[in-house]
C-alpha cells in the first residue's frame, strides 16, 4: 500500500462563484497550510459558507482554480472531512452512526467497530454510544458529528459554525473537541460569529466582506491591530453578523 501523502498546502486562484447573477466569492486568492487553525470570520453575506463549501469541493467555482498538492487518485477517498452547524444523524445508534461513515468510507468491515468507539471515547460520548443519535442533546449530537468525521483520520476538518445553536456549556464541550482534533494533527478550518471563540481557538484568521478576502492576519494581530477600516468597523459591531 502507498504511504500517503500530505493534501496541504490548498490553493486558491482568483476564485469566484456566482449565484445567477449575484457574486457570492469574489476573486478569492489564499493558500491553507497544515498547522494553524484557521477561523473565519465576516458579516451577514460575506461568502463564509460558500467558500469552506468551494474549499471541500461540494461546490465548483464559477472561475478561477482550487488545488490541492496531492491530486485524487482514482478510487482513492480524499482525507477530508466536514461537520455543519446542524449535522444529519441517521436513525440508528450513536455507534452505528460512525460505523457508517466509516462503511461509506470503505474501511473494512473488521476495523469499523473498534475505529469507531474510540473516536466515540475521544469526544466523550463512549457511555452513550448504544444509544438513539437522535435522542442526544444537541451538544452531544454536534459531538457525535465530530466523532464521525475523526473517524476518517481527515487531514483537514471543515466547520461550518459547529457551535451556534449551543448552550455555552455544550458550546465548551465542542471546543474542547476540536482542541483535542487539532492537537492530534488535524487542521482545523473553522467558521464561527463568536469573537471569544475566534480568539481561544484561531491562530490566524480569514476575515471576509462581500465576498472578497479583506484580511488575513495571525489572531493577535488582527483583534489588537486590525489592517482595514473595513475589519475594525466589524470587530466595533458596525457591520450585521451572520
Amino acid at each position: 500500500m502507498r504511504a500517503p501523502t500530505s493534501l496541504l498546502p490548498l490553493r486558491l486562484v482568483d476564485v469566484s462563484f456566482d449565484a445567477g447573477t449575484k457574486r457570492i466569492v469574489d476573486r478569492v486568492s489564499l493558500v491553507l497550510e497544515a498547522g494553524p487553525r484557521t477561523m473565519i470570520l465576516g458579516p451577514n453575506g460575506a461568502g463564509k459558507s460558500v467558500l469552506m463549501r468551494l474549499c471541500h469541493g461540494l461546490l465548483r467555482p464559477t472561475a478561477g482554480h482550487i488545488e490541492w498538492a496531492t491530486p485524487e487518485r482514482s478510487g482513492e477517498r480524499r482525507r477530508q472531512a466536514m461537520v455543519f452547524q446542524r449535522p444529519v444523524m441517521l436513525r440508528r445508534s450513536a455507534l452505528a452512526n460512525v460505523e457508517y461513515a466509516l462503511k461509506v468510507a470503505g474501511v473494512p468491515w473488521d476495523e469499523r467497530e473498534p475505529r469507531a468507539r474510540n473516536a466515540l471515547e475521544s469526544v466523550g460520548l463512549s457511555d452513550l454510544a448504544n444509544r438513539g443519535a437522535r435522542v442526544l442533546s444537541g451538544g452531544e449530537q454536534q459531538r457525535l458529528a465530530l466523532a464521525r468525521a475523526w473517524a476518517l483520520r481527515p487531514e483537514v476538518l471543515f466547520l461550518d459554525e459547529p457551535t451556534a445553536s449551543l448552550d455555552p456549556g455544550a458550546s465548551a464541550e465542542v471546543e474542547r473537541t476540536i482542541e483535542t482534533i487539532h492537537a492530534a494533527g488535524t487542521k482545523i478550518v473553522m467558521i464561527t460569529h463568536n469573537l471569544g471563540q475566534a480568539r481561544r481557538l484561531g491562530d490566524e484568521i480569514l476575515f471576509l466582506n462581500e465576498g472578497r478576502l479583506v484580511e488575513r492576519a495571525p489572531a493577535d494581530r488582527f483583534f489588537n491591530r486590525p489592517a482595514s477600516a473595513e475589519t475594525e468597523a466589524f470587530l466595533k459591531g458596525e457591520l450585521p453578523w451572520t
